[in-house]
């Protein structure tokens, strides 16, 4: 028998909640469901097509602020010792694909920044977040790291990241993998 209301609707399963209904955001060990992003080199991104090798997504803010810039030296200076280790590295932020040409040119990382401009996979990894600006409410990426294993599987978070020395720790737990 359906459980319906007189509206015609379906009522809510007992123990549901708006807030769980609402929770999008990953936890550590859950499958990252698949996405497609475009990215600098004029390429898209998929997810199903990194399965077998480690992945590192460190959303920032914006293209060429001082800590976005400083975070993607320190991630770009241990590029190589991340590649040994089998880890694909990628920024992600809300600019354009033409703003992160420009940014990734003018820097020269040795890896991909993808743009997500709908914010599809920011919320997904729940990193949207009210911040102040000048004394204004307003709502941008709170600087996040995510290590997902060759599986596909949510392995660590580092959130509200602090760019001094976050890269180095990345690294090291994603060599632990």
């Amino acid at each position: 028998m359906s459980a319906a209301t007189n509206s015609g609707r379906k009522a809510k399963k007992p123990g549901s909640s708006a807030k769980a209904a609402a929770r999008t955001a990953l936890a550590i060990g859950d499958k990252v469901p698949d996405f497609t992003l475009p990215a600098t080199g004029g390429e898209s991104v998929r997810l199903k097509d990194l399965l077998g090798s480690k992945l590192v997504l460190y959303f920032y803010p914006r293209d060429n602020t001082p800590g976005c810039t400083l975070e993607g030296q320190q991630f770009a200076a241990l590029a190589p010792r991340f590649a040994k280790a089998g880890v694909t590295v990628f920024g992600l932020s809300r600019d354009s694909v033409a703003s992160h040409e420009k940014f990734r040119d003018k820097m020269g990382y040795p890896f991909a920044l993808l743009s997500d401009a709908d914010e599809r996979v920011c919320k997904r990894f729940d990193v949207i977040r009210e911040k102040n600006m000048y004394g204004r409410k307003v709502l941008g990426i709170e600087r996040s790291t995510f290590l997902i294993d060759a599986k596909g599987v949510l392995r660590r978070e580092w959130r509200r990241v602090k760019v001094e020395g976050h890269a180095l720790e990345v690294l090291e737990a994603a060599q632990a993998l």
